[in-house]
Formats: C-alpha cells, sequence, structure tokens
C-alpha cells in the first residue's frame, strides 16, 4: 500500500499538479500552469498527496463562493443562491488509487464547508467524455445528481451534483 502525506499545496507545486492535471484528461479539462496559479490563488482548499520521496501523486483545489473564478460550472452553482463550498477538481494518480486519499482530501473540504457555515458541497463529473469511477465514488460520499448540462460549446456533457454539509 502507497504511503501518501497530505499537506497545503505550494506554488512550487504548480507544475508538479498541472502535469497530473493533464494527464488525468479528459476526466478533467486541460490547463496551462498560468490557469493553475490562478485558481490556486481563489482556493480555500488546496492539498496535495506525496509519496515518500515527495512525488504529487494526488490533489484536490476547493473554493467558497463569492469568488472570480470564470468558470461557467462555478457560475452555475453561484446562480443558485446556496451557499457552496465547490470542488473544482480532484485527480488521484495511478499510483494512488484505492489507497483511500480521494476519501480523504474530500473530508478536508467537508470540514471547510463546516467551518465556513456553507449549506452544500457542489462538483460536477463529465458524463460524455464518460467518468463513471467518478460518479460512483461521488454517490459513495452521498452526493446527488441536480441536472446534467453541456458545456465548453457542447463538446462536453456534466453532471451537477451537490451533497449538503453535516
Amino acid at each position: 500500500m502507497q504511503n501518501l502525506r497530505l499537506r497545503v499545496m505550494r506554488e512550487t507545486d504548480v507544475p508538479a499538479v498541472t502535469a497530473l492535471n493533464n494527464d488525468a484528461a479528459p476526466a478533467v479539462n486541460v490547463l496551462e500552469e498560468s490557469e493553475v496559479t490562478t485558481l490556486l490563488a481563489m482556493c480555500d482548499v488546496a492539498l496535495v498527496a506525496m509519496d515518500r520521496d515527495g512525488k504529487v501523486n494526488a490533489f484536490l483545489l476547493s473554493l467558497g463562493g463569492g469568488q472570480p473564478y470564470e468558470s461557467e460550472n462555478y457560475a452555475w452553482f453561484e446562480g443558485r443562491g446556496v451557499r457552496h463550498q465547490y470542488i473544482d477538481r480532484i485527480v488521484v494518480g495511478p499510483g494512488a488509487k484505492g489507497t483511500g486519499i480521494g476519501r480523504a482530501l474530500y473530508e478536508s473540504v467537508f470540514e471547510r464547508a463546516r467551518e465556513r457555515g456553507a449549506s452544500e458541497i457542489a462538483a460536477e463529473v463529465n458524463v460524455r467524455p464518460p467518468n463513471p469511477g467518478s460518479i460512483a465514488f461521488h454517490e459513495k460520499l452521498g452526493f446527488r445528481q441536480l441536472e446534467e448540462r453541456e458545456t465548453k460549446g457542447g463538446t462536453v456533457r456534466v453532471v451537477m451534483l451537490c451533497r449538503d454539509v453535516y
């Protein structure tokens, strides 16, 4: 079993996080390092999971409401008028799958949502291209499906998910 350590993401992690993110496409959209840096500045939960050698094997980026984030999915959740904690992306690399690190990362978001007084945790998952593993993961954690939407000019279809904070 992989021995992983969670810590707060640093700017020096941006190259490794960007590479891990882009290796996970099309489950997540490809980003440039500058986009990861901009997103990181808006996040109040930004974590990496590292192995014993210091390699980033997983990460999570999450932000509360009211941020100037130019994401159509984030804007959709903002438009609902519900105080939320938005999970923008989580990537668990092949060497960390099955270790429980995804759940541990999400537990940090759930704790932050409680601290902020948010009423729900929000996320979306691709259904075209399909990402059935992520949908199953979210369902196991108590997320419910709100709506499916076409995004990125109709090239991606996502399901909008939320879970009550408890």
